[in-house]
């Protein structure tokens, strides 16, 4: 029988602070206005944003890390110790954070509760891996209690602005994904695998949202009245998904293409998918000429790893200089581009910086992974995962600088249905092509200028 802390008694009794989970930004794409502007003034920055990019950070980044421990489980894979401590460590950037807010203890309490379900989660692969068809049906059954309790435990700790029942649905809806990604996986239906591990990683910035806004709205001074539920704080989030998801995703697709793995041009696929959100979003204003032109741009990056991947595996040196070269080459050329849509609101020099690190944390996972440095590879994959997130609020930051009045609006945008846990109604795009619509055909211009003389050169 499994122990349960009395986490109604433990939280009922402590403050919540406004230190909790308050981010880091990549210092090269971070907004340079500061992190305590006037609350009259239009920002992606605020306490409240801030608290919702954290836990998106860590919540998206525990799904992620979860299915991919879960396959490494499954095949017996060399690296499968070091990707299980990345998501332990994942565990353990909560509980830090709750740890210096309310002490070591309630830290360690909270670190067992958020591992219980981690660990049914274990139970399931390793029954798989088994055949054990019991053992399976028990790793589920602990999962459906832990969701009860777990909801019941939430709802009281917001003072009942999360139901347990909306609550114990998008947790279902946790459950059912990271299990139905495994069990495609395993049964070979690799496009289903990826498909719901993309949204795994969606589902979490619901619940992002969800948690964020009961949390600022039971304790609104220790967050300065501020809201994470604006269409400011809306496009940062769609931004850090789709940014972090690419990084995620490349990384498996590269580790794959190292591998030979029989699944690896379903990552591929998957990691192509993500591209095109990004375009789908703007051929949606633009049209399509302006979209396909915006996903050759993006998809460019992309097939220079693709090239360092393959230089890799033919062990050609000369190939992999040339695949890094041409990166370089495209990181100065895309920080340009930004730097002219935003007006120099994205300094291209400080993009460019932004740009490299993406590159040197791709690369250098990849490079530890084939050379069998597992614990390095998934430090980097870590770190590529969280700078996104600086990107994310760097080029929000400037489009809302650039477009205050498109995201003034004082009234709070939706809610995920399930309160803590449901995608969002609009597929994470609306906020994005909102975003570039504001920007005007200026910016459009510019867009293709660039493109063609690129194409010139």
């Amino acid at each position: 029988m499994t122990h349960r802390v009395n986490w109604k008694k433990t939280f009922a009794a402590l403050p919540l602070s406004a230190a909790l989970l308050i981010p880091t930004a990549s210092p090269a794409f971070a907004d340079h206005h500061g992190d305590h502007e006037q609350m009259d003034k239009v920002t992606v920055t605020t306490p409240a944003a801030d608290l919702r990019a954290t836990l998106d950070h860590y919540l998206s980044e525990h799904a992620y890390l979860a299915v991919v421990t879960m396959q490494k489980g499954l095949e017996g894979g060399e690296d499968f110790e070091q990707a299980a401590a990345a998501l332990q460590a994942n565990t353990k950037d909560l509980s830090g954070a709750v740890g210096s807010v309310y002490g070591e203890e309630a830290g360690s309490q909270f670190e067992d509760l958020w591992s219980e379900h981690i660990g049914y989660f274990v139970d399931y692969v390793k029954a798989t891996a088994e055949d054990d068809d019991e053992g399976r049906q028990a790793a589920l059954d602990n999962l459906d209690d832990y969701r009860q309790d777990f909801s019941s435990f939430m709802e009281s700790a917001t003072g009942e602005r999360l139901e347990a029942s909306a609550l114990a649905e998008g947790l279902q809806m946790h459950v059912d994904q990271l299990v139905g990604a495994f069990d495609s996986y395993e049964e070979g239906d690799f496009d289903e695998a990826y498909e719901n591990l993309r949204m795994s990683i969606e589902h979490m910035y619901g619940v992002g949202k969800g948690l964020s806004t009961a949390i600022t709205d039971q304790f609104p001074e220790k967050f300065e009245n501020t809201t994470p539920a604006t269409p400011a704080a809306d496009l940062r989030a769609d931004l850090n998904h789709l940014l972090s998801e690419h990084a995620a995703l490349a990384v498996l697709a590269m580790q794959k293409g190292g591998d030979g793995a029989e699944d690896f041009e379903e990552a591929a696929e998957a990691l192509s998918h993500n591209t095109e959100d990004l375009s789908a979003a703007i051929s949606s204003v633009y049209g399509e000429e302006a979209g396909a032109q915006f996903e050759d741009m993006w998809s460019e990056h992309i097939g220079y790893f693709v090239d360092y991947v393959k230089a890799t595996g033919n062990d050609d040196e000369q190939a992999k200089e040339e695949a890094l070269k041409a990166l370089d080459g495209y990181r100065q050329e895309f920080s340009k581009f930004l730097d002219t849509a935003t007006e120099g609101k994205l300094m291209a020099e400080n993009t460019a910086e932004g740009l490299q690190m993406h590159v040197q944390q791709l690369t250098g996972s990849f490079d530890n992974y084939v050379n069998g440095d597992y614990e390095m590879a998934y430090e980097q994959v870590r770190e590529a995962y969280g700078h996104m997130y600086g990107v994310g609020k760097g080029l929000s930051g400037a489009i809302v600088e650039q477009n205050p009045d498109m995201f003034a609006s004082d009234m709070p945008s939706e809610m995920p249905k399930t309160g803590l846990g449901g995608t969002s109604d609009d597929g994470g795009l609306n906020a994005w092509m909102i975003a570039f619509a504001s920007m005007g055909m200026a910016v459009l211009a510019a867009f293709i200028g660039f493109r063609r003389k690129q194409d010139q050169a």
